[in-house]
């Protein structure tokens, strides 16, 4: 092979050999100290790889000679947190419900634990505020499907919502239009009588007293005279313009086609009965508790 290369006489280098339009290129080599330090990194690499945690497997990981491990140091601290808790937790257990709010360092507690565990479990529903979004309750307005009292909140965490167990709370609210109850232009009128309920202005040609009747006929039942609710069914309040689903009339014709039967979890069995105890204190204590 032909060596191309030369002694450039401006700079006193030997040239590579390569030229483009002119430009040769000249033969640097890198610094010394730049090629150590490069070499050294891979010899940490290396020695990082066989110490430490690096490289995954089908089903696990290698643990590296000194076994280390971020998420062991976590459940260290933890524990170490659990402990100090510990006979206060006990207390907590063994309190009854109303007598919690009672004692400062109990409520105080309550609540540090109560936020906690919300952010890890219920923040992603109802907003790390608890402010909720379309579908999922705001818990701090004074407006609850099932009740807002601390005994009434426990419940609800404790056996959730159309969860399945055995002690959940039961309620839907009915498909009229994908069942067949109602037609279109009837669910069309029964839904600008709801808005009506709540003063909110309905559409041209609204007949009210239509309206009244096949809301009589169908919803009466569940949200009662007037549409003020029914907390033992789940069945919303209709008149105090708070909406889970929205209210305009395109989701309230949704809301009545289809049906509405969102599911809230059960905690039972996941938390600890003190675990429960103070979220139940923290939800209530947020401002819509009753």
């Amino acid at each position: 092979m032909t060596d191309h290369s030369e002694v450039d006489t401006v700079t006193g280098r030997s040239t590579t050999g390569h030229e483009w339009d002119g430009i040769k290129e000249l033969n640097t080599p890198l610094p010394r100290w730049w090629v150590i330090t490069f070499y050294l990194t891979i010899i940490w690499a290396i020695g990082y790889w066989i110490v430490y945690p690096a490289w995954p497997l089908i089903s696990s990981n290698t643990t590296g000679w000194f076994g280390y491990s971020s998420r062991a140091d976590v459940a260290v601290e933890l524990a170490s947190l659990e402990k100090i808790r510990g006979d206060k937790m006990v207390a907590l257990g063994k309190a009854p419900l109303a007598d919690i709010e009672k004692d400062p360092a109990l409520l105080a507690l309550a609540r540090a634990k109560g936020k906690t565990v919300f952010g890890d479990n219920c923040a992603p529903c109802h907003g790390s505020g608890a402010s909720g979004s379309k579908g999922y309750p705001n818990l701090n307005d004074d407006d609850w499907l099932w009740g807002g009292s601390l005994d009434q909140i426990m419940q609800t965490i404790q056996y959730g919502v159309r969860s399945g167990h055995s002690k959940t709370h039961e309620g839907q609210m009915l498909a009229f239009g994908k069942d067949g109850v109602l037609k279109a232009d009837e669910i069309v009128t029964v839904a600008n009588y709801v808005r009506s309920l709540a003063g909110l202005p309905t559409g041209q040609g609204f007949d009210k007293a239509k309206g009244e009747k096949l809301f009589a006929d169908n919803c009466v039942s569940c949200h009662g005279e007037g549409g003020k609710g029914n907390q033992e069914m789940g069945a919303p309040n209709l008149t105090d313009k708070i909406w889970l689903y929205g209210s305009d009339e395109a989701a309230l014709i949704e809301t009545i086609t289809n049906g509405r039967s969102g599911v809230m979890p059960a905690w039972e069995g996941r938390l600890d009965p003190a675990t429960i105890k103070a979220m139940a204190v923290y939800v209530h204590s947020l401002g819509g508790g009753k």
